[in-house]
Order: C-alpha cells, then structure tokens, then sequence
C-alpha cells in the first residue's frame, strides 16, 4: 500500500510522506490536501514555473489546500 506523500504549503513542492520538514524551504506548513502534479526540469525556460514563482527543479503540487 502507497503511503500518501504531503506537500509544503508554502512553496508547493511535493515531498516525501516520511518528512516533517521541507528540505527546499524549511517550512514545516504541510499537508496532505492536495492536487495536480507537476515536474519541472527547466524553471528558467518554463511558462509554468514563472506562473507559479519556482525557481528550483523539482516535483510541485498544482493546488495546495
């Protein structure tokens, strides 16, 4: 059985379910409400990230409750 994984409120990124802190911004604001996922490979060249501020790689929730 998959364990669920949280995502940080604060920057959005989608995280392991065995952490209680982001590692990427430190906050420990998470949850378990969430949907949408995106991976982004290029920050600086996607249309994506600038929408949604990330400036670093990674894996981010679309919605975040």
């Amino acid at each position: 059985m998959a364990r669920t994984r949280f995502v940080c409120r604060d920057c959005h990124r989608v995280l392991d379910p065995d952490v209680d802190t982001c590692p990427a911004c430190g906050s420990t604001s998470l949850t378990e409400d969430w949907a949408g996922y995106v991976v982004i490979a290029h920050p600086e060249e996607s249309e994506i990230a600038r929408e949604m501020q990330v400036t670093e790689p990674g894996e981010y929730a679309l919605k975040v409750r």
